[in-house]
């Protein structure tokens, strides 16, 4: 049976506080910790089934134009070749921007420089390398291609509905203070540990596929419009999943490839991108120029604030990098203008990375902020403090729960944060030392969910779903949330995902896993509560479970005997319904950075680093801090090394690997200090929980940024701050 529970408004019952097994919010070890640390977890290249053949994917080496012809026998006859296959259904453009889109396009159109166009099939991955590359295509290039943002050529139209309240200019030439600065940042690339790989296989009638993807009940959609099939024929297989970022939010190219060549060559076909192809086909984020106007009363409130982005995509991509998202209802301000404005050029897609929006955006306004503190001559805490509006600027709706000021203090308390902000004032031999801070925020969101969880006449029970795992803990929190709800050790609960078979679930992104479909097993296991309470002559919530027992007034039953030989499976059903327009619902939170600037080199260290963070409930107290740790570690990348170099002359990318694209290693990273608080918010969830996959990248750059300023006396308004830039605008040493 489905039981559904449509969240039209708060849920105050909270009703995991009035359960007995005490694991929720525990941090508990992930139950598929040992098999991804023995090596036993099968992603999704390394199935071995018979008869399988590989796949080498062709790219373009145009940036605009079109295939003119490809030469299939100029490989043919090469040792191990099977076929050159080029058909349009298989030259997947991820749907990055959001699930749903098809990703069937014209195969001889090429749109960037890398884009896929062929595929070679040989009995070896290594001859289908070697055939891949000796592939002969002929190309028409067209000359108009553009592959710069800030080129005067570029099309450049606005994106989304523009906020304009007020009049800023006017508040900015009278206020007493003001800031107006411009930021940019370069394209980012999500970089999954693991890269992008299918193996396809088709038995005449239905498809296979064992993929790595993030939005499995979308994904199926996409693969299956692709190819003119029902979502009937086709199955995703993604239970284990090695980082995504946002970039296996849609079907990409190697997945599409492989069904397509399975179909032709009746045979399985394994697919897997090349590290190099990863960068250069999958997707990218988008570069950001960013002007951040701030204008305060004599008192350091705000009573201007403006936003204003441009950012960059295909001509025909409908997604564009959300920059202002946070901004919309981080701070105050009467007098407001926020406007994304998206240049159509030809780079490889842009698409959703790592909390699109809001890990580009809210570095470059806490760099803003810093700078209005600065020149007000108040503690950049004490600034943040005095600006947190009291309902949302523009809708004027009110906030859901709200640990902010909380986590600015508790965060400033624990680092030993110093309201002396003077640059250039302490040295430790050749380094100026610093420090900074910031504000972190994302928005809340919620997605439809379905989970199955089958309470098993022996006291088991079972969680189905086709949610993914990419690295967050799925597997742990949802073991967590049946366990507590139905009274077991999460030893006893076994959780399967990423079937398309099982019921779809929210997928991995926009940090709504946990909270949507941690809310559907929430849902299944009160019916199946209320089935037991049935047999106990009790209601619902006079039930207790624990440790396998059933407790209903002076009654002690072992759960097994309450079954008695059968079994309770129920589906939850989640939808988010009115709350999401009810309320403004979001993660909070606070960064505090120490670092060094080399006084002859530039070279920034980051000595130390701390983040409180709000976000309702904490699920599983371990692999939150885990998720925000490694937020913090890719906004020590974000600040100071990633920067995705595209050739100017026709956009291919210069730095397309990990030796080249330089990712913050070990002797980068400090020891991470990472405090969560405990909040309940009965209107983000029945689990009064948030996301937090995303939280800890959000503004963590910006304290960096403004950390090297304190230590140095150098603004540096273009990020990654690399040394070059630092360099140059030095103290004397």
């Amino acid at each position: 049976m489905t039981r559904l529970l449509t969240m039209d408004a708060p849920d105050e019952r909270n009703r995991l506080d009035a359960m007995a097994q005490g694991v929720i919010g525990k941090p508990l070890d992930r139950p598929d910790g040992p098999a991804k640390t023995t090596g036993t977890a099968k992603y999704a290249a390394e199935y071995n089934i018979p008869g399988c053949v590989e796949g080498v994917l062709v790219t373009a080496a145009i940036s605009k134009g079109r295939v003119a012809s490809i030469d299939d026998s100029s490989v043919m006859s090469m040792p191990g070749v099977i076929a050159v296959i080029a058909d349009e259904r298989m030259t997947a453009r991820s749907a990055q921007g959001g699930a749903g889109k098809s990703p069937v396009r014209q195969i001889d159109r090429v749109e960037y420089w890398g884009q896929p166009v062929a595929l070679v099939v040989a009995e070896s991955f290594e001859q289908a390398r070697d055939a891949a590359k000796h592939l002969r295509i002929e190309y028409q290039a067209d000359e108009d291609a553009i592959v710069d943002q800030h080129d005067a050529d570029a099309p450049v139209e606005p994106y989304g509905d523009p906020v304009v309240q007020g009049d800023l200019g006017h508040v900015m030439k009278q206020a007493a203070f003001a800031v107006d600065v411009t930021y940019t940042t370069e394209c980012h690339n999500s970089a999954p540990m693991e890269p992008h790989a299918s193996i396809a296989e088709w038995d005449g009638d239905k498809l296979t596929v064992h993929t790595s993807l993030q939005m499995i009940k979308y994904n199926v959609k996409e693969m299956a419009d692709a190819l003119g099939l029902s979502t009937e024929k086709v199955r995703l297989l993604s239970p284990y999943v090695g980082g995504g970022f946002g970039s296996k939010l849609g079907v990409s190219v190697e997945g599409a490839a492989a069904a397509v060549a399975a179909i032709k060559l009746k045979r399985p076909v394994r697919v897997v991108l090349l590290r190099q192809q990863v960068f250069q086909c999958v997707m990218r984020r988008s570069e950001t120029t960013q002007r951040l106007r701030l204008a305060a009363d004599k008192d350091g409130r705000l009573i201007g604030f403006g936003h204003e982005a441009k950012v960059s995509n295909l001509p025909d991509e409908d997604f564009a990098e959300p920059v202002t998202q946070a901004s919309e209802f981080l701070y105050p301000g009467k007098n407001r203008t926020l406007r994304v404005d998206l240049a159509r050029i030809h780079l490889v897609t842009a698409g959703s990375v790592r909390a699109p929006g809001e890990a580009v955006g809210m570095q470059c306004l806490e760099s803003a902020m810093d700078e209005l503190a600065n020149q007000i001559g108040i503690d950049p805490v004490e600034l943040r403090l005095r600006n947190i509006p009291e309902r949302h600027p523009s809708k004027d709706i009110p906030y859901s729960s709200r640990k902010l000021a909380e986590c600015l203090r508790d965060g400033a308390k624990r680092f030993g944060w110093s309201a002396d902000r003077k640059p250039a004032q302490l040295r430790d031999g050749e380094w100026w030392i610093g420090t900074g801070m910031a504000t972190a925020c994302r928005v809340h969101n919620l997605n439809e969910a379905q989970a199955r969880v089958t309470l098993r006449a022996d006291g088991t029970a079972e969680v189905a779903s086709d949610m993914t795992d990419i690295g967050t803990g799925t597997y742990a929190v949802l073991s967590q949330i049946a366990g507590e709800m139905l009274g077991l050790d999460i030893k006893d609960v076994s959780v399967k995902l990423g079937d398309s078979n099982f019921p779809p679930g929210a997928g991995s992104g926009g940090s709504w896993g946990a909270p949507s479909t941690g809310s559907a097993v929430f849902v299944a296991c009160e019916a199946i509560r209320a089935e037991l309470a049935k047999r106990l002559g009790c209601t619902e919530t006079e039930l207790t479970l624990r440790d396998g027992f059933a407790t209903a007034g002076n009654r002690r039953v072992a759960l097994t005997d309450v079954l008695s030989g059968d079994h309770f499976e129920e589906v939850g059903h989640f939808k988010a319904g009115k709350i999401t327009d009810a309320f403004s619902a979001a993660m909070y939170g606070a960064f505090f950075a120490e670092v060094g600037v080399n006084a002859y080199t530039g070279e920034v260290r980051v000595r130390r680093f701390q983040g409180t963070f709000g976000f309702g409930r904490p699920l599983n107290a371990k692999t939150a801090t885990s998720q925000c740790m490694g937020g913090m570690v890719w906004g020590i990348g974000s600040a100071l090394t990633e920067d995705l170099v595209f050739d100017k002359r026709n956009g291919h990318i210069v730095n397309p690997d990990l030796a080249e694209y330089h990712l913050p290693v070990n002797l980068d990273v400090p020891k991470l200090d990472v405090v969560l608080l405990d909040e309940r918010d009965p209107a983000a969830s029945p689990l009064q929980a948030k996301g937090v996959g995303e939280l800890g990248i959000c503004g963590a750059a910006g304290a960096i940024c403004n950390a090297i300023y304190h230590a140095s006396g150098v603004r540096v308004r273009s990020y990654p701050i690399t040394p070059d830039k630092v360099l140059a605008e030095l103290p004397e040493p």
